[in-house]
């Protein structure tokens, strides 16, 4: 098959390099809203280049991945949808609600697939968690913690434009919860605070945050975020069950060290960033991608998905501001 790739920023460029090692994928045209950026992402990896992006709709990809700035995501994704071309985006949908519930219904009843980038889904332990709680395998789960600590924040420009802390990073951590367990948020609790770089405050936004979520069947999310967790980056997810407890994440790699006499540190290093984290899973996840333009499969998860990841953190991000509980359905 031949993909179009839409943005050649630091996750387009990760993503060219998987498209260029998958089996099903014959060729790739790259554009970005920076000619120069495109041209010299297509000469490195052997890549077709388009001049922009109706050249790149010209050259009539089976297929598009969209990894561009967030403000060209649902125009990117109508067009494609329009011309009755599967469509790969990067989370979000849309920068807000609206936007996002516009592209839904632009986009429903189509027969054309959208497939949302939320690329724990194909992380492997994530994947056997989910499996544990469907097999029963930890009884009755009664708390879940999940974290997602950067080990450094962003550049400055980034954060207007990002959404804030539980849009931006926690959303992950949010869609994680509903696929793993298979319940709803029903209500939320959120903090934050700034004891960083000043760039937070004046954007609106927190550099540290925690939220308590309530499932629908009563058990407890317990949700946590930084941008400034300088042993590297950590991402887990744990699952207390009546029966068992699990956790994802933990591993060699983990920057967690215990101060118990005799256990050893994490062999390490830590990992750097979210794109050495999750490699295996952003690859599986193009590779869902390229089984769904090759018709074999239906997106693994879709726009309607990625929004119910977006009503907690817009829920949490109300919560934080207004310093109170708040029903998800006040958001809807």
């Amino acid at each position: 098959m031949r993909l179009g790739l839409a943005g050649t920023g630091r996750i387009g460029t990760a993503h060219a390099r998987i498209l260029e090692d998958l089996p099903a994928v014959e060729s790739v045209v790259v554009a970005d809203i920076d000619p120069a950026r495109a041209r010299a992402t297509a000469g490195a990896l052997g890549m077709e280049f388009a001049a922009g992006i109706d050249e790149l709709f010209s050259a009539r990809p089976d297929g598009l991945v969209v990894a561009t700035a967030t403000d060209a995501h649902p125009e990117l994704v109508i067009r494609a949808v329009e011309a009755g071309i599967p469509v790969f985006c990067e989370k979000p949908v849309a920068a807000d609600i609206a936007g996002t519930l516009d592209v839904i219904e632009r986009t429903k009843g189509c027969g054309v697939e959208v497939q949302i980038g939320f690329q724990r889904r194909f992380d492997p332990g994530h994947l056997a968690a989910r499996s544990a709680v469907a097999e029963g395998k930890l009884g009755r789960l009664h708390t879940l913690r999940a974290t997602t600590l950067d080990p450094a924040p962003p550049p400055a420009e980034y954060i207007p434009r990002s959404g804030g802390l539980f849009r931006d990073c926690s959303v992950h951590d949010f869609d994680a919860i509903r696929w793993v367990t298979g319940r709803e948020v029903v209500e939320v609790y959120a903090l934050g605070t700034n004891r960083g770089a000043e760039f937070f405050a004046r954007a609106g936004d927190v550099d540290t945050a925690a939220a308590v979520l309530t499932l629908d069947d009563d058990t407890i999310a317990l949700v946590s975020a930084t941008r400034y967790n300088g042993a590297g980056y950590d991402v887990r997810l744990e699952l207390l069950g009546s029966r068992d407890s699990i956790a994802v994440g933990v591993d060699e790699r983990t920057p967690l060290s215990s101060v118990e006499p005799g256990v050893p540190r994490p062999a390490g290093p830590a990992y750097p960033h979210f794109l050495d984290r999750f490699q295996a899973a952003y690859v599986r996840e193009l590779a869902a991608f390229a089984d769904v333009v090759a018709g074999r499969c239906a997106s693994p998860c879709t726009p309607a998905d990625a929004l119910e990841a977006f009503y907690v953190a817009e829920a949490c991000e109300l919560s934080r501001r207004q310093r109170r509980p708040v029903s998800i359905s006040e958001v809807r």
